[in-house]
């Protein structure tokens, strides 16, 4: 059932405060959203949020639960060091955390304030992209919008090495995006609606850099300096709610093909 409840989890609703509530909810809709999309690895790629107040605590997904199997009374509390503060049981099995997701979670979480959400993909373009020497190459509109805002990390094995943390953020510095070399995509936001935007707008440029060079690298148009210099200034001028104007219709659309991830 899409709703998770074969699952047998117990509600969390009216047993964590009102504000947390509202942060599982989001996550969990930010997990129905990107097994709609399509862009799940089975259980290997991880989303985040952090909770509110001053503990620096936040949420993610139980390693071993599908992306369209997350209720946001499912999803697993943990803080910084990796103690985990509160997860769902079945029977006698507690489920733990991907061990690379907490890695680059928490050095996001733990750097940047403004990182409320945090999205991780391995999707096939993604990767692709990932890999490619040049990055992100300004060859439409969609990869416009992103290349100001887009950060690189060099692949350094599977992150389970917390020292990594540190280069990570390094990296990222202030950008909201980031290709992580070798291995997949990633975006951060203030709400859920402002993660999700960000991941859709790098997942679609991917794409669309993938099917353009298919063809081959000769012959192929880049954007020219002008309009890569306009596009730079509209993004650093772009209207800061513009986020939420498609995020009511995503969470009816939700509502319609994967309902129960509010349970």
């Amino acid at each position: 059932m899409a709703d998770g409840s074969y699952l047998g989890i117990q509600s969390l609703k009216g047993r964590v405060d009102a504000a947390e509530w509202q942060v599982r909810v989001e996550l969990a809709a930010l997990y129905r959203l990107v097994a709609l999309f399509g862009w799940t690895d089975l259980i290997y790629t991880h989303i985040s949020a952090r909770v509110p107040g001053p503990e620096e605590h936040f949420l993610i997904n139980p390693y071993g639960l599908y992306f369209d199997e997350i209720t946001a009374s499912s999803l697993v509390k943990v803080d910084l060091d990796g103690n985990i503060l509160q997860a769902p049981a079945w029977g006698d099995t507690e489920y733990g955390i991907n061990p690379a997701g907490f890695t680059i979670h928490s050095a996001i979480h733990g750097a940047r304030p403004d990182a409320k959400f945090v999205i991780h993909l391995h999707t096939a373009d993604g990767i692709a992209v990932s890999a490619h020497k040049e990055g992100l190459l300004p060859l439409n509109q969609h990869s416009l919008t992103v290349i100001p805002r887009l950060a690189y990390h060099d692949y350094e094995g599977i992150a389970l090495h917390l020292d990594e943390r540190e280069r990570l953020v390094a990296d990222l510095g202030d950008k909201s995006l980031m290709l992580l070399r070798n291995h997949g995509t990633l975006a951060l936001g203030p709400t859920a609606a402002h993660a999700f935007l960000g991941i859709h707008a790098l997942e679609r440029s991917a794409t669309l850099q993938v099917r353009t060079l298919s063809a081959g690298r000769d012959g192929i148009l880049l954007a020219p300096e002008h309009a890569q210099a306009e596009v730079r200034q509209q993004v650093a001028n772009h209207r800061p709610d513009h986020a939420q104007l498609p995020w009511a219709g995503l969470l009816r659309r939700l509502a319609r093909e994967s309902p129960g991830y509010d349970a």
